[in-house]
């Protein structure tokens, strides 16, 4: 764990992009579960911060 969070601190892409597919992924259930209006509402804005999370962090180096 302490090895993911000095990758975290140093910008390095592996820890990085693991955040922004777990935000992708989390966006996308959030859309699909029917119990809670707010989680849907929020959904499309935390998968569209992961997808640009993403996009940015693929630029770190490795």
């Amino acid at each position: 764990m302490t090895d993911f969070l000095r990758n975290l601190l140093r910008l390095r892409r592996g820890a990085w992009e693991m955040v922004a597919t777990i935000l992708i992924a989390l966006g996308v259930v959030m859309l699909m579960q029917p119990f809670a209006l707010a989680l849907f509402t929020w959904s499309f804005l935390v998968t569209l911060v992961g997808t640009v999370m993403f996009i940015i962090v693929s630029h770190f180096p490795e």
